[in-house]
C-alpha cells in the first residue's frame, strides 16, 4: 500500500475545503402580510400558513 511521503500543510488542506459552504437560507415573501418569511414554514409575523391563520402572533 502507498503511503504519503509527508504530511499535507494547514494552508493546502484549507484550499480544498474552501468549497464546503453551507448555502444561503432562500427567503420568500408571506402572501398575507408581504414580511420575509422561509418557504414552506408558518410566516412569524402573522402566523398564516397557506392561506390559513395557524396561530395568533403574539405582536397582535
Amino acid at each position: 500500500m502507498a503511503n504519503p511521503k509527508r504530511k499535507f500543510s494547514k494552508a493546502r488542506t484549507m484550499k480544498r475545503r474552501s468549497s464546503w459552504k453551507i448555502p444561503p437560507v432562500s427567503i420568500s415573501v408571506c402572501p398575507q402580510c408581504q414580511q420575509p418569511k422561509q418557504p414552506h414554514r408558518l410566516c412569524p409575523n402573522c402566523g398564516y400558513y397557506r392561506g390559513k391563520e395557524i396561530i395568533t402572533p403574539d405582536n397582535a
